[in-house]
């Protein structure tokens, strides 16, 4: 069976909007209604979630009335995952009816305006990864085999979480992420370097999903969660015990913002 009819076979919901959930930030999964929830270990085909911070569990039913689905936790490069891999969830969620992705994930913040416990909503990505999830043959029922990446984060998608920001009177400044291999935190070189070739945080995840999700012709949405300063910005070192907590301490204004931006993203 795959993982498309199986799912189809548990939800009770044929979802708009998926939300993938970063290190960290697997709380927002509680605020589902009437959910119905299926560990992706009973997924066939679904790859597991080994990092911690990440449930690996996937939860539906209705956010402000829109059916939804949530994705708590995800696949990473580092944990020994193929790219393809790593984006197996998305396409599956396309599949399911999904036509917008909100992505959100733990960051470091490279631009010094950033601190520890801002959100931050992306607005462009670098992909520093050295791979590509729609590297080898193209499936043409997906997309094209060169899909444009100008608008790979919809600017429909920013104004309507732009409006929820004001709505909470919260700041929501943009920034670029980039996209780094791990699972070793940066060295402060590094980090400049990243700050020169213009990135404003930078992670350990995210793109390939977003990648895929323009390939997929679907609506992409990024939040990122500045959860630390990158390497050298403070000296001080990292630690990922650090970046959990942080993403504990903001998942209120996390969830709060989510709950209003998943309603605009499917109004007229």
């Amino acid at each position: 069976m795959s993982a498309e009819t199986f799912l189809k076979s548990r939800l009770t919901v044929s979802p708009q909007v998926a939300v993938v959930l970063g290190s960290g930030l697997g709380a927002f999964a509680d605020a589902v209604e009437n959910p119905v929830t299926v560990p992706y270990s009973e997924i066939p085909g679904w790859p597991r979630s080994t990092a911690i911070g990440h449930a690996g569990k996937l939860v539906a039913g209705t956010l402000e009335g829109v059916p939804a689905v949530v994705m708590a936790g995800r696949a990473h490069l580092y944990e020994g995952y193929t790219a393809e891999e790593v984006v197996f969830g998305v396409r599956v969620l396309k599949c399911l009816g999904v036509k917008c992705l909100i992505v959100t994930n733990a960051s470091g913040g490279i631009n010094t305006a950033f601190r520890a416990g801002h959100l931050v909503m992306i607005s462009d990505h670098i992909n520093l990864l050295g791979q590509n999830p729609l590297t080898g043959p193209n499936d043409e029922r997906l997309g094209p085999r060169f899909p444009d990446m100008t608008e790979a984060y919809s600017k429909r998608c920013r104004e309507a979480a732009r409006a929820a920001a004001r709505e909470m009177k919260l700041e929501l400044p943009e920034g670029v992420y980039v996209a780094v291999s791990g699972p070793s935190y940066e060295t402060p070189a590094e980090i400049r370097y990243l700050r020169a070739i213009g990135a404003d945080l930078v992670g350990m995840s995210t793109v390939p999903e977003v990648i895929a999700a323009n390939h997929l012709g679907m609506r992409v949405l990024g939040i990122s969660c500045v959860t630390n300063a990158a390497a050298g910005v403070l000296d001080k070192k990292l630690d990922h015990a650090e970046v959990l907590a942080a993403g504990e301490s903001m998942k209120g204004t996390l969830t709060e913002l989510l709950r209003r931006i998943v309603p605009k993203l499917v109004a007229e």
